[in-house]
């Protein structure tokens, strides 16, 4: 279908119709007037929602609830970091000690830079100085002044995380938190503004404002306080010096924000204490100040400090394991790293740990990584190398790995022997076994330098299983996102356990020492010695508690150890000397002149600032700015891309050439010479930058317009409104007919027309001759007066018969004599002007293909009608030649008659019997006769003595091809009987047998009217189907056509026969999947979400309405049903009968249709191309889909699908380079294993790796992309399959029941369940340890399901939703096996056959799962539970705030009950908005028993009877595929 979805699933799903309400007539209703029908209940409808959005009451209900503001639906694992985070958020604000307040007040009034312990409460200074800040902000912005925001800067993701669930709890106003994890480098301007507009603090990393500042998204004059949060980082370039470099500095001292820093020490290398200080105040334009008040001694316990001698360390040493891997494998250089490491850890650790790390190292679950780099040190080399190398290279590694599981084992069950641990584990054993020999509440933090030794010492310690030390290992996360990965989550939950006394000792890395918040300790030990004065500063301060103790483990005789002691001291002394002689009235003088020092290095440096918006480009940003714009480029690449630098010596100065990606405007850029190979990088992508931005290609603030390209085609009105406004010609005649008009033909085409089921009584056979030939229709049915269905079968000759002069003066005669006695219409003979002609057949039965025209026609009778006008009573003729005659009333078309009997007891001036029918003002039978008025019928004397007829009176219904209906009953006549006089009637010359053919012969002309201009319709595009797949996919029979059955039809045409819905609905599958192919094969280097787009922008109903406009398909389109007074034949002059004083029709009229319904027909003839050729049972051939390949290019017109067969996607396909060369050991033993699993064998390995590769692995590994591509190829055949599965099953069901129960086929919980019964999961490659978590939970949860289910096929929905990886595998699968097979579509239908099918042999078991969703549900509890029609789910932008530029507007979907709203949701997406809205509607209308449910809304709906039942009783935009777009 098309974009708005309904009533099935649909790539242009995404994009809804917000418009398609207000398409309804925009004229007032009256005040008061109730709404009468559908268009008038939808304005009222329309004016109620759009009065609640504006309203108080609405605007107060939109408002967000949470104080944060955060929607509710925000990501599962932040808000689970944050919440984690609150719930040691405490209130730190209650009574602050001397010394915060006194640098508070001193911070109030100048920059400052807090140096205090850690532990000392500097964050409270902050907090006060925030609140203080805002409080000023508040009168400012009272008194008129530009708004201003504060910035609390931090150095890293965790202190994100950690200031901000401090500052929510402490700050009484709206704050929010930042990070580059929120993907910060795809928002646009608009976003940023909304969050500066409604915040008044912003908790990020360092990075966000340095690009906010340079995007000029912000400018430093609108912040109002700066607090950077480890004030030490500001140096060099780093982000919190370049953001005072850059920005600080370059506005107006007034203009500029207050500054406080906060830091445990001004200086964090060794260097010369006092010259660092004096920087850091210089670069912060602030300065230094801390306390010696007595309070701060109280307030912060310092530990005492101990040295742990230990004895002297060997030399590294190998142990015998690692001689023996190496022996056996040293060859192997992804070892290499780990092979020198081990040395190194046995010194250290000893023994038992070296092995330790050694296994871990070559773990089976690093097996995938090893490969990897394997293949990626194998590709990258320049030698032309034999791909066998590399399978050997695999082979080794899995041996490798093998034997180290095998010691595994052993090492696990060896118990821990003091001998093989290192002297300095032996003393931090004894020592922390004293300390922990009894319960107690201690904690403890063993500070090491690197992760492995942590997690080693966890191991140790876990291993002698001291009763009383429960350890864990705490350590940051390494960026890298592999097994070794520790996520932010994981170190807040052993922070959690630490300090519930789950854990009481942690081996932890620095980012214990400034990072997390960590308890109070009892003991920290330094294992590993500090290398500067700020990491002793900062482990020391995290022994707090009283009587605490700082360990320094120092090696016996080691002079570095002993020299690095006293050297940290000695500066740490000289800091605080410093600190504590700054005189309290110091002044900030000098800092201007200093600072013009620091930057001297710099002022050659170039700078270039955009004229519109102030945005600037700086030797700080380059790299970044031009990184963004690289990482937007297309590319069929799944790692991101990167600009690549090339350094060049010249002289002792360097030259830099920036090298970008295919798809970038600028391929290279070379920079200007510099004295270091740092500027000269900066240099090229500063000249780069300045290019892009000279193309346009960098806009107003440095960000790529790729982007806003791709946003701009996102957001295109592709969806159509669904009204009926627009008036289109309707054609009532076929073309066919006009053909030879004018002159007499000389041979005509005969088909012959009968009714095996019989009429209303004894019929004839009639012939109907066209100038040209018939094509074969298809048999079809009629409804009779009594409501009984007969069958018109229509028999082709396909044989032309000549004619002369003569039998065509009979075939004219035999014409008009009908339309005249049968349908009173009296044209002019003009015998070239007719369209086509009917005559008379003796019997079908013995007609053969041999025969000649005077062998079908009746000639006899022909001859007696051009013989005799009619037959005239008179007193000779005799009575009983009066029976079963054709009796006409020549002056009114209802009297006819068929003669039964004579009543020689009756005499003409007898009254009329009663019962019988009778005229009025009919005082016998003879006036009964004669329906002239009564004035009239004076003049005339009528024969006293004819005879009495009894006859039958004609029910003069026409339209045959609906069952009788409430309108037609009205025009029964009262009593079939009637008493005539034989004098005023004309008694017709055609046999009752004819006449009865003749009066359903309206009926079948209209619907070969209709066969005939559908496949005209068919012809325009390029369609071969028979004439009632054509007459379906053009016929529209209600307004509300394309929605669910079960909902009643407004405006219904009865008798039109199929409408387009079905076809629509398959038309639409196959035109996804042909753009989809037609996508994927041409756009080699786009991802997933350009495809989208470009298929988007080709079957979008707006695409498919303008082709439709420029082929001119609405004239054929069928939207209304038989009409008494348009089937006669054109071209004749009419003159006598109804209308004979009109102007002649031109065989035209003026339909209503929705630009929506033109685009449905487009798609229903898409089905009709594909149902008439597709053979379903059989095996698949590619012929069978020819002609709905053309359909899809005829009507998509567009250059991205040409195609006109489907041997020509295979011809379009250029095979990529990855998929085509040499596969490796390890790609052809996955094919091997993957053949095992299902019966295909892939002739190209390395596209079934592909199918396997998640986007987290970089494709350098093996060179091959992720799975993405494929996957979207995938997802579109797999929707075919599943489609025309159900379609051909299931061949009376709507769409809408299509649509529900495919969803189960194709979900991403069915499609997981698949994934892992068939085994795939162990094929997927990642480099994400908690998506490996994540596979394995699901994995063992859906395995119990099926084991304890027994013979239920519908296990699967009883267990968690899997792991998206998991289907979207299925489908890359799916995509791969049909681009392997050579577009063989066959294998994709033996994969739903193998793995899909048997799950759904029982369809009503899934009748629940499309029930389930909120959208359905509500539907039948407002229709079946309640009764009610006057509902309605709706949604509508909302105005941006005044001033702001939004990139997506927000919308609210709402329930409205009997014009009341009961159930709203806010949102971005309309789609998800609905369903929120319908699930609080039916929390909000649970438990309403029918009866509270009338009284609650004053519902009458249920108590209106069939006739008083108002039209358009649902909008159909509470069904799933309607309103929701599932």
């Amino acid at each position: 279908m098309g974009t708005n979805h309904p009533p099935h699933s649909s790539p242009k799903d995404s994009l809804i119709d917000m418009d398609s309400d207000d398409a309804l007539d925009n004229v007032p209703q009256e005040p008061g007037h109730p709404a009468s029908n559908l268009r008038e209940r939808r304005r009222a409808q329309n004016a109620i929602f759009e009065a609640w959005v504006t309203s108080e009451v609405g605007q107060e209900a939109l408002k967000p609830k949470l104080k944060n503001g955060r929607p509710k639906e925000a990501a599962d694992e932040e808000l689970s970091i944050h919440s984690l985070m609150a719930k040691e958020g405490t209130k730190i604000i209650k009574n602050p000690r001397e010394y915060q307040m006194e640098l508070f007040e001193r911070a109030k009034k100048e920059n400052t830079i807090a140096v205090l312990d850690t532990g000392s409460g500097k964050t409270l200074i902050a907090v006060l100085l925030l609140r203080h800040i805002i409080d000023q902000e508040l009168e400012d912005r009272a008194s008129g002044k530009q708004p201003r925001i504060s910035f609390f800067l931090v150095s890293s993701v965790t202190l994100v995380y950690q200031q901000f669930s401090v500052l929510e709890v402490n700050l009484d106003h709206k704050i929010t938190r930042v990070c580059g994890a929120d993907n910060t480098d795809n928002w646009q301007k608009a976003k940023w503004v909304k969050m500066f507009s409604e915040c008044k603090v912003i908790v990020c990393t360092a990075e966000i404002l340095q690009q906010c500042l340079s995007h000029s998204y912000i400018s430093m004059n609108q912040i109002n306080l700066l607090v950077f949060d480890e004030a030490h980082h500001t140096k060099k370039n780093h982000a919190y010096a370049r953001i005072i470099k850059d920005f600080y500095m370059n506005v107006d001292e007034i203009s500029r924000p207050r500054v406080f820093g906060m830091t445990a020490s001004p200086v964090d290398a060794k260097t010369d204490v006092v010259q660092a200080a004096l920087e850091l105040e210089t670069l912060l334009h602030s300065r230094i100040a801390t306390t010696d008040d007595m309070s701060f001694t109280a307030a912060v316990k310092r530990p005492k400090e101990e040295i742990l001698l230990y004895a002297p360390l060997t030399r590294p040493y190998e142990t015998r394991l690692l001689q023996s891997v190496k022996a056996k494998f040293g060859h192997i250089h992804a070892f290499s790293q780990t092979f020198e490491e081990c040395p190194r850890v046995a010194r250290e650790l000893g023994s038992w740990c070296a092995d330790q790390y050694l296994i871990d190292a070559l773990a089976e679950k690093r097996l995938k990584q090893y490969e990897e780099k394997a293949e990626r040190t194998f590709y990258s080399s320049n030698a032309d190398r034999d791909v066998r190398d590399l399978d050997k290279i695999h082979a080794d590694l899995r041996s490798a790995i093998e034997l180290l599981e095998q010691h595994r084992r052993n090492l696990d069950n060896k118990p821990f022997n003091e001998i093989d641990a290192s002297s300095k584990i032996g003393k931090l054993n004894k020592y922390l076994s004293r300390e922990f020999e009894r319960s107690s509440s201690n904690r403890c933090i063993v500070f090491v330098e690197r992760r492995h030794t942590a997690q080693l010492l966890s191991a140790v310690f876990a291993k002698k299983k001291n009763t009383h030390l429960r350890p864990a290992s705490l350590v940051g996360s390494n960026g890298k996102g592999n097994e070794d990965s520790v996520s932010y989550r994981a170190q807040v939950m052993t922070m959690i356990k630490f300090r519930s006394g789950e854990i009481n000792c942690l081996f932890a890395t620095s980012v214990a020492e400034e990072g997390l918040d960590i308890p109070d300790c009892n003991l920290v030990v330094r294992f590993d010695i500090y290398r500067t004065m700020i990491q002793y500063v900062q482990s020391r301060g995290r022994a707090r508690k009283q009587n605490s103790k700082f360990i320094h483990m120092r090696e016996n005789g080691n002079s570095i150890h002993e020299q690095t002691i006293l050297d940290v001291r000695f500066q740490e002394a000289t800091m605080r000397r410093f600190c504590q002689s700054l005189p309290e009235d110091r002044r900030l003088i000098g800092h201007e002149d200093n600072l013009e020092m620091l930057l001297e290095k710099e002022k050659n440096l170039r700078v270039y600032t955009d004229d519109v918006t102030g945005a600037k480009l700086t030797y700080g940003n380059c790299l970044a700015v031009l990184a963004n714009y690289v990482s937007v480029l297309p590319t069929d690449s799944d790692e991101p891309l990167h600009p690549t630098y090339v350094v060049l010596t010249r002289g002792s100065k360097f030259l830099s050439e920036v090298l970008l990606p295919p798809g970038s405007v600028i391929r290279s850029v070379i920079g200007r010479v510099h004295t270091r190979k740092t500027l000269a990088k900066r240099a090229a992508a500063f000249d780069a930058c300045i290019e892009l931005r000279k193309k346009g290609h960098l806009d107003e603030h440095l960000t790529s317009t790729q982007r806003k390209r791709v946003n701009v085609m996102r957001g295109a009105q592709l969806a159509l409104n669904t009204k009926s406004g627009t008036k289109y010609t309707m054609l009532l005649k076929p073309s066919v007919w006009s053909h030879g008009r004018g002159t007499l033909p000389t041979e005509l085409w005969v088909t012959m027309l009968d009714f095996p089921d019989g009429l209303e009584r004894a019929h004839q056979p009639l012939a109907l001759l066209t100038r040209t030939e018939m094509p074969d229709f298809p048999q079809f049915p009629l409804f009779l007066n009594d409501g009984k269905r007969s069958t018109v079968v229509c028999r082709n000759l396909h044989k032309a018969f000549r004619v002369d002069g003569d039998s065509m003066d009979r075939l004219n005669c035999f014409l008009f004599r009908v339309l005249n006695d049968v349908f009173k219409k009296k044209y002019e003979e003009n015998a070239a002007m007719v369209s086509w002609w009917l005559a008379p057949i003796k019997d079908t039965g013995t007609i053969d293909s041999g025969a000649s025209l005077m062998d079908i026609l009746d000639h006899s009778l022909l001859d007696e009608v051009l013989a005799k006008d009619n037959y005239d009573w008179t007193p000779e003729r005799p009575a009983e030649d009066l029976v079963n005659k054709f009796l006409i009333d020549p002056f009114s078309g209802a009297g006819k008659f068929i003669s039964l009997a004579i009543e020689p007891i009756l005499a003409p001036s007898d009254p009329t019997p009663e019962g019988s029918s009778k005229r009025k003002n009919a005082s016998s039978i003879i006036d009964n006769s004669n329906s002239k008025w009564k004035a009239s019928r004076d003049w005339k004397t009528w024969n006293p003595d004819q005879p009495v007829i009894r006859a039958e009176t004609l029910w003069l219904r026409l339209n045959k091809l609906a069952t009788p209906g409430a309108e037609d009953l009205k025009q029964r006549p009262n009593s079939g009987e009637a008493f005539l006089c034989p004098e005023p009637l004309r008694i017709s010359v055609l046999p009752i047998p004819v006449v009865t053919t003749c009066f359903v012969f309206p009926a079948v002309i209209h619907r070969l009217d209709s066969y005939l201009i559908a496949l005209e319709a068919c012809d325009v595009v390029g369609v071969k189907c028979n004439p009632d797949v054509a007459l379906a996919a053009v016929t529209k029979d209600s307004d509300n056509s394309g929605e669910h059955e079960n909902e009643e039809r407004t405006n219904f045409q009865r008798g039109m026969g199929e409408n387009y819905e079905r076809l629509e609905f398959i038309g639409d599958t196959f035109l996804k999947t042909a753009t989809t192919i037609a996508t994927f094969i041409q756009n080699p280097n786009d991802m997933e979400e350009d495809m989208h787009i470009i298929r988007m922008l080709m079957l979008c109903n707006k695409n498919l309405f303008e082709t439709a406009q420029k082929l001119d398909l609405s004239q054929y389109v069928r939207s209304q049903a038989f009409a008494r007074d348009r089937w006669y034949p054109e071209g004749l002059k009419l003159l006598e009968g109804k209308g004979a004083n009109k102007k002649e029709a031109a065989g035209v009229f003026k339909q209503q249709l929705g630009d929506k319904t033109i685009a449905d027909v487009c798609e229903a003839l898409i089905g009709a191309a594909f149902v008439s050729h597709d053979k379903p049972g059989e095996k698949w051939d590619e012929e069978q889909w020819n002609a709905a390949v053309q359909a899809v290019t005829k009507l998509v017109d567009a250059k991205e699908h040409a195609m006109g067969s489907w041997d020509a996607y295979r011809m379009t396909y250029d095979k990529p380079a990855y998929q085509t060369a040499d596969s490796t050991a390890s790609q052809r033993d996955l094919a091997e294993k993957v053949e095992l699993e299902h019966a295909y064998r892939f002739k190209y390995p390395r596209l079934l790796r592909s199918a396997f590769m998640h986007p987290s692995q970089p494709r350098s590994y093996e060179s091959v992309p992720s799975y993405e591509r494929l996957e979207f190829l995938g997802d579109a055949l797999l929707d075919m399959t599943s489609i025309t599965h159900l379609f051909y099953r299931f061949p009376t069901k709507d769409p809408q029941w299509l649509t529900e129960h495919k969803m189960a086929m194709v979900s991403n919980k069915f499609l997981g369940a698949v994934c892992v019964n068939i085994g795939f999961h162990k094929h997927l490659r990642y480099a994400s340890a908690i998506l490996e978590h994540q596979i394995r939970e699901y994995a063992t949860e859906l395995l119990e399901a099926k084991r304890t289910a027994g013979s239920a096929r519908d296990y699967w929905t009883t267990v968690s939703d899997p792991p998206k990886c998991l289907p979207d595998i299925v489908e890359s699968f799916v995509g791969a096996m049909f681009i392997d097979s050579d577009f063989d579509y066959g294998v994709v239908q033996t994969f739903f056959n193998d793995h899909i099918m048997w799950y759904f042999e029982d369809m009503s078991i899934y009748d629940s799962f499309a029930n389930n969703h909120p959208c359905t549900q509500l539907h039948g509890l407002m229709q079946i539970t309640y009764g009610c029609q006057e509902y309605r789910l709706m949604a509508r932008e909302l105005p941006a705030p005044d001033g702001v530029e939004v990139e997506k507007k927000d919308l609210v979907a709402a329930v409205l009950v009997h014009n009341e709203v009961v159930a709203f949701s806010p949102g971005k997406s309309g789609r998800y908005a609905r369903v929120r809205a319908a699930q609080k509607a039916l929390e909000a209308l649970e438990g309403l028993a029918p009866r509270e449910f009338r009284v609650r809304f004053g519902c009458d709906c249920f108590g209106k009877v069939d006739g008083e039942k108002e039209e358009g009783v649902v909008d159909g935009e509470v069904g799933v595929g309607v309103d929701c777009g599932v």
